[in-house]
């Protein structure tokens, strides 16, 4: 399960914008803003999560610890 802090990071770290990440994944602006304003693990349905989360890894970002031990975020960069 990730944290809404990871999404947040992870989204950061590509520098989109939550309209872009909007538009790849089609979950609705004011849900991504939900979820990242929230704290721990946030309160959003499974398939947003997952969609999210498939969206982010796709463009290099690892999901690494747990909601409960070092939940954090890991940057691949793409090689040419």
């Amino acid at each position: 399960m990730l944290t809404s802090t990871q999404i947040r990071m992870a989204r950061h770290a590509l520098r989109w914008s939550v309209a872009e990440l909007a538009a790849i994944t089609g979950v609705s602006i004011s849900t991504i803003k939900r979820i990242e304003a929230s704290d721990g693990e946030p309160n959003s349905t499974k398939a947003n999560l997952t969609t999210l989360q498939k969206a982010l890894e796709a463009a290099g970002i690892e999901f690494i610890g747990t909601p409960e031990d070092g939940p954090g975020v890991r940057i691949h960069t793409q090689k040419d």
